[in-house]
């Protein structure tokens, strides 16, 4: 049922089609899509430098290994607290200017690492990526919804699935940045840490360790507001923009309406697991890698990006099994797979466990996409507004991390850490199975009722 864009027939996103099978990608004004869809390999490459920075600003600042995970918290607060008045701008202005108020944010966060380094606090480094999450939040809540209204809603988790595809290159592009031009590949032994700090050159080293994030943050920067140039001079259809329709009902009655269907508040809670489970399995495993194995810091990192590189695989090669698999059955048996490969990782720490972890990411790949685009199928007009709310979930990543930096705190092992990411597969094994019947009930529900 196609319900996603209500009262637009005429639009060239809905155009009628002959074929028995449902169009994917939208018919005309191709261009926008293509730039929406490069967002997400932006932003990809964004989120995974976060993952260098929880490994570096450990080492610059001395920071215990809950104290590093603040980095993540800091992101995806951002989210939280800018997911919704993001939505409620493009409700009024439409997914351009939110994507444009959200690359703006985004690279202004970025430029923030220059000052922020020199003063040399971290906690400026923190608000820094805060600033960088609003403009993530901004982005995604932007651009998830418009992939899945741009075309019809029978094909919105495949199409939103090809999209995301491009998140993982970013992924591994930003790992691969960090690796190469923040990792400086000199890690002291505890001797040459006391020599130095008698000789009174420590501090001088630590500092410039931090102040190898600027030069990455800097050109990332000026990439983004350059990006936002050309969405500004693009046209979007006028077929997604806001409608008079969508203000005739106060913002507290929406949100208890919408809080009212089942599959958007399991999709919201599954979405925090998930997302907390994603950044977990990511931020921890170099500190995991270097414990177990003894590696530096670089192998550790390239160790990471297999664990991207098997991300990507999974996005594509799930996508396609789409077609004849339904989303929700393939999530559910996902899930159950990375709880058992995770507890290979726990129980086995060392190449084994790595490997096993890392295999853990070819599983988690169709989650995100999978989960957002279930939940907000069949909200209509109300769409915007549902996917702010499953943005905001992503605040399980700034949550979830900094358990599993206490755990291994706490027992000095960062594979007991991972037992955490078991309980939020978990969540999302069983929200996926639960869908899959409730999923089509819920949109014909919802399509009847009136807005």
């Amino acid at each position: 049922m196609n319900v996603s864009i209500k009262n637009h027939a005429s639009s060239p996103t809905e155009r009628p089609s002959h074929s028995p099978y449902p169009q994917f990608f939208p018919s005309g004004h191709l261009l926008p899509f293509v730039l929406v869809t490069a967002l997400f390999f932006i932003w990809g490459m964004s989120n995974n430098l976060t993952d260098i920075l929880v490994q570096q600003f450990k080492k610059s600042f001395e920071l215990s290994p809950l104290q590093a995970q603040l980095v993540q918290t800091a992101v995806f607060f951002g989210y939280f607290f800018t997911a919704l008045p993001a939505a409620l701008g493009m409700r009024r202005w439409g997914y351009k200017a939110g994507i444009l108020a959200g690359l703006c944010l985004f690279g202004t966060g970025t430029l923030m690492f220059w000052p922020a380094a020199i003063v040399g606090q971290y906690w400026l480094m923190l608000v820094a990526l805060f600033v960088v999450g609003c403009g993530s939040a901004t982005l995604e809540t932007a651009a998830n919804p418009f992939i899945a209204q741009f075309g019809p809603a029978e094909t919105s988790e495949r199409r939103l699935n090809f999209s995301q595809a491009f998140n993982p290159p970013g992924t591994i592009a930003g790992v691969l940045i960090g690796t190469y031009f923040i990792f400086s590949g000199i890690e002291l032994a505890p001797t040459r840490v006391v020599e130095m700090k008698a000789a009174g050159t420590y501090a001088g080293y630590l500092h410039s360790e931090l102040m190898r994030v600027v030069p990455t943050y800097v050109t990332l920067g000026c990439v983004v507001f350059l990006f936002a140039a050309c969405i500004g001079v693009t046209r979007f259809p006028d077929a997604l923009r806001p409608q008079d329709e969508e203000n005739r009902e106060g913002l507290v009655s929406q949100l208890v309406s919408l809080l009212r269907v089942p599959t958007l508040r399991a999709a919201i809670f599954a979405q925090f697991c998930y997302c907390g489970a994603q950044v977990s399995t990511w931020s921890a495993f170099i500190p995991y890698v270097k414990q177990s194995t003894h590696a530096s810091e670089r192998v550790a990192a390239l160790f990471l990006t297999g664990n991207l590189i098997a991300f990507a695989l999974g996005r594509i090669v799930s996508t396609g099994l789409m077609r004849w698999i339904r989303p929700a059955s393939m999530m559910g048996v996902y899930a159950i797979v990375n709880v058992a490969l995770l507890c290979v990782g726990i129980l086995h720490p060392g190449t084994i466990g790595a490997g096993a972890i890392l295999c853990t990411s070819f599983f988690m790949s169709i989650m995100f996409p999978t989960i957002f685009a279930l939940g907000v199928k069949g909200l209509g007009e109300r769409t915007k507004l549902g996917g702010s709310l499953i943005v905001m979930s992503v605040v399980g990543a700034g949550i979830i991390p900094p358990l599993v930096g206490l755990i291994a705190k706490h027992f000095r092992s960062y594979a007991l850490g991972y037992t955490v990411v078991i309980g939020c597969y978990l969540v999302v094994g069983a929200y996926a199975f639960l869908s899959r019947e409730d999923a089509e009930a819920a949109v014909g529900r919802i399509s009847r009722s009136s807005y």
